[in-house]
């Protein structure tokens, strides 16, 4: 798994008893996947090249596994577990930075999207060559 992102559960986003809340887990998750999904694909939301295509999420499966208290540094890490046609599944792991105890996990599967016919697009060979380097 190779690291994506970093983030602090900030005080303004944990819950009455302190601990980071599911809203934020998914936002951190969420922004993981991005980083995922440009690192292995090429893709990237503000290049011309790509207008009009994005990713649609059908599922997420997170389990926590830790609190994450007020204060926290978080690492998140990815890899790609499968490629489909038009799809991968890929899973993370959030992971508390001062111990590297896990906190959470997401199991996600994404489609490639044609953003104006609203529909599945097959992944290219490029984008499956650099997928290649991110499968477990």
């Amino acid at each position: 798994m190779e690291l994506l992102t970093r983030a602090i559960a900030h005080p303004w986003l944990c819950d009455m008893m302190g601990h980071l809340t599911t809203r934020y887990y998914v936002g951190m998750f969420d922004d993981a996947s991005y980083v995922l999904l440009s690192r292995s694909t090429g893709w990237s939301g503000d290049d011309p090249a790509w207008a009009g295509l994005g990713w649609a999420d059908v599922r997420n499966e997170i389990e926590y596994k830790d609190e994450v208290p007020a204060g926290a540094l978080v690492e998140i890490f990815g890899s790609v577990a499968k490629v489909g046609n038009s799809s991968l599944e890929t899973r993370y792991e959030m992971r508390r930075a001062s111990s590297g105890v896990l906190a959470a996990t997401l199991a996600a599967k994404t489609v490639f999207f044609d953003l104006e016919q609203r529909k599945a697009k097959p992944l290219t060979e490029a984008m499956r060559k650099g997928i290649e380097r991110f499968s477990i």
